[in-house]
């Protein structure tokens, strides 16, 4: 790509400094210069914030900087520019930031942070990018709304299946198509959990090995009950298939009912037992499903998320994602930033 002469400067708000924003560090650190030189964009990080404070430098922070003190085990509440009262609706209304990068914890009670956070941003005309899934799952067309009546926008790749543009695909790819079926695995801890069982060890155990590699929280319910699966289904069917729908429309159940025998018992007859989440003829649903050896999704195997999307007019398409670690999420943040970024040269 030829060097972009121009220079803008994007004042940007972190939410959150899990493990996705702490990569999305990493690579505006390591990627400042192409960014730069190929985007023309500066992102100086001018505002922190997580479950111990918001903290504020005009200045901006470094990234790298940034990123060790997170590793070394210091919160925000102990960072240059911490403000006890301070709260990022504040540095919103203030007009004090051009981006807002959301990635705080889910939470599907009520969606805050995120969803007060999401939507201060969009009605000051300011753009967000979401990790997060549940400001989408509770609030879609909302916010969406709110973006269009202030001439901003909404990026929200990062929340389903990570670095896999599944979303981009169905939004900007499938010009005037009718997709006729939509069948994914959406959730790797499911999957690696599964592909265990299938090796012979229990539920449990797969479960605990799961926890102790780091893929299943200490709490799993939102991935082996087909939630966190449920969730990016119900983003897909608001943005790519045309519906109107909340997590109540979707059928769900999990893998927390199925024992190793009949998992072997199924391999064994050359099938995989696999949590697909699938919309089709205006139905959606996530449960475990026995695939055929010969079948795309059967072939999604431990840290792999997978999308089969049919349609009237570009036939059908097959895509996969091997993620082990969320720098693949992180970067799909950065890419809906430069895409919204770009709409607004």
């Amino acid at each position: 790509m030829p060097a972009n002469n121009s220079h803008r400067l994007i004042r940007t708000v972190l939410v959150g400094l899990g493990s996705v924003n702490r990569n999305l560090l990493d690579i505006l650190a390591s990627k400042k210069e192409r960014l730069l030189n190929e985007y023309g964009l500066e992102f100086r990080v001018v505002c922190i914030a997580d479950s111990s404070g918001v903290a504020m430098d005009s200045l901006g922070y470094d990234p790298a900087t940034l990123r060790q003190e997170k590793a070394a085990g210091k919160r925000v509440s102990d960072m240059r520019g911490y403000n006890r009262s301070l709260r990022v609706t504040d540095v919103i209304e203030d007009q004090a930031c051009d981006l807002v990068m959301e990635a705080s914890p889910v939470n599907l009670e009520h969606g805050d942070p995120g969803l007060a956070i999401t939507r201060a941003a969009l009605s000051n005309g300011i753009s967000v990018v979401l990790a997060n899934k549940a400001p989408l799952v509770l609030a879609f067309h909302e916010l969406h709304q709110l973006a269009r009546d202030n001439d901003c926008k909404l990026g929200f790749s990062a929340t389903v299946c990570g670095g896999l543009p599944v979303v981009n695909i169905g939004r900007r790819d499938l010009v005037a198509a009718d997709i006729e079926l939509l069948r994914g695995i959406f959730n790797s801890t499911c999957n690696f959990i599964l592909d265990e069982m299938a090796t012979g060890r229990s539920y449990e155990d797969a479960l605990l090995e799961a926890q102790r590699r780091g893929i299943a929280e200490a709490d799993p319910a939102l991935d082996v009950e087909g939630w966190d699966t449920a969730n990016k289904l119900s983003i897909i069917a608001n943005s790519i298939l045309g519906m109107s729908v909340t997590l109540e429309d979707i059928k769900v159940s999990g893998i927390t009912a199925l024992t190793q025998d009949f998992v072997m018992a199924e391999k064994e007859q050359g099938r995989r037992v696999k949590l697909v989440a699938t919309a089709h003829e205006g139905k959606l649903s996530v449960g475990p499903v026995s695939l055929p050896d010969s079948d795309f999704l059967a072939n999604c195997d431990g840290w792999e998320m997978g999308v089969e999307i049919h349609s009237d007019i570009y036939g059908k398409m097959y895509h996969k994602l091997w993620e082990r670690e969320p720098i693949p999420t992180a970067a799909s943040m950065l890419r809906d930033a430069v895409n919204i970024l770009a709409d607004k040269r």
